[in-house]
């Protein structure tokens, strides 16, 4: 395979963290590239079309470029657009539709084979996120051409039975934009009652349609099997079979540990990423882990707001280990010059 020559840090995924660590280490001298083996910024693009950041802005911003939204909670668009934007104004160094399939070290050099070639670099960040990896059900008919594990939009599931699996964040406002939008809509919830994290504004929303029984919701519920025009599920030990078209398996989803043990990243028996929290090095040296990724199973103690500090953290050791000290940060006046293109 055709190698690429040399750079001070190979960045994997092009997420709002991972472009993140790429522009701090841009700014700090250090040549990059990012590899990402999807679409830009793919992680949004995979996300409902009308989402709204739980965030502010400014808790989202990467390398002081203001975030500017027309409401309080950024959308989902405007992220794409903002993080496109940054990107491109800092001249990032972005390989898309390429993926990592292997790593090696040797000596203070990492040899990092993807889908097109093979790029060297003196140290390697893993920004990949977690949402490429659903927690599936485990159950008959997942494999469906009617199951999915993600959701876009209702409009192809108007006048349709739909079932939506979960009970947090993604599957409410799913039950939600499916109601709305003409789909027959049942949940199953295995729990006892909608997740505690679930936004503020959709809490009571979601409670309110179930309660009137324009959406049906079964509490400490399973799903047994999924059928041709139905689905069983058993509720309190009960199973019983409802009608259905389409399902969606809304139950959360976890970093690709596959892809990290192969890295050469220590994964504990309980799901953990081994890595020093104040430098963000895991155990093999000059490999990195950065955002989401870096909690391992624990996926809600890491989001894009605290997840994108990891960038000032890795690119500091990098630069103590080679000896160098991190240049001050671009002042205010001189980052607005810079975005004005000055």
């Amino acid at each position: 395979m055709e190698e690429t020559g040399q750079v001070d840090v190979l960045v994997i995924g092009a997420g709002p963290v991972g472009l993140a660590c790429a522009l701090e280490a841009a700014r700090q001298g250090l040549s990059h590239v990012v590899l990402e083996k999807g679409a830009p910024l793919e992680t949004l693009v995979r996300w409902p079309t009308n989402t709204v950041f739980f965030s502010t802005p400014e808790l989202l911003e990467i390398g002081g470029h203001p975030f500017v939204t027309a409401a309080g909670k950024p959308t989902r668009r405007e992220g794409l657009a903002y993080y496109r934007k940054v990107a491109e104004r800092e001249g990032l160094v972005i390989r898309h539709h390429e993926r990592v399939t292997s790593l090696e070290r040797a000596g203070g050099t990492f040899r990092v084979a993807t889908s097109k070639g093979v790029q060297a670099a003196r140290a390697v960040i893993v920004a990949t996120g977690f949402f490429d990896t659903p927690n599936l059900l485990g159950v008959p008919g997942e494999d469906l051409p009617n199951v999915s594990h993600y959701y876009t939009e209702p409009f192809a599931c108007t006048g349709s039975d739909v079932l939506v699996v979960g009970g947090k964040n993604s599957a409410v406002e799913a039950a939600l934009d499916l109601h709305r939008n003409g789909a027959r809509v049942t949940m199953a919830v295995r729990g006892q009652a909608f997740g505690a994290s679930v936004k503020y504004w959709l809490k009571p929303d979601i409670e309110n349609r179930v309660k009137e029984g324009s959406i049906r919701a079964h509490f400490d519920t399973r799903v047994v099997s999924i059928e041709e025009g139905a689905v069983v599920l058993e509720t309190a030990g009960q199973k019983h079979e409802i009608p259905n078209d389409f399902v969606f398996a809304l139950t959360g989803y976890r970093p690709d540990f596959p892809l990290l043990r192969s890295l050469g990243i220590a994964i504990t028996d309980d799901l953990h990423v081994v890595h020093d929290p104040v430098t963000m090095e895991t155990s093999v040296p000059g490999l990195y882990v950065a955002g989401v990724v870096a909690a391992g199973i624990a996926i809600g103690k890491l989001f894009i707001e605290n997840g994108r500090l990891h960038a000032v953290a890795i690119v500091k050791h990098i630069l103590a280990r080679r000896g160098s000290a991190p240049a001050a940060p671009l002042a205010a006046p001189a980052l607005q010059r810079f975005q004005d293109g000055d």
